[in-house]
């Protein structure tokens, strides 16, 4: 192989590799994407969670019925 054709074969894996580090940048860009929106909606559970325990709570410190 030709010093030529060698760096020809170079130069075109070099573009192949840059093309696929595009590539899974974009993918990358898009994970982190939803994992955002999952920790976001995660934080809103876990809010809306407790706001509903501290309610049932509440009902649970209530002295007991009469027919106890």
């Amino acid at each position: 192989m030709s010093l030529e054709e060698r760096v020809m074969d170079l130069e075109s894996r070099l573009a192949f590799q840059d093309d696929t580090i595009e590539a899974m940048n974009d993918v990358l860009v898009v994970q982190q994407r939803v994992v955002e929106r999952l920790q976001l909606q995660m934080t809103a559970l876990l809010k809306r969670q407790e706001e509903m325990a501290g309610q049932f709570e509440s009902f649970e410190e209530e002295a007991p019925p009469p027919h106890y």
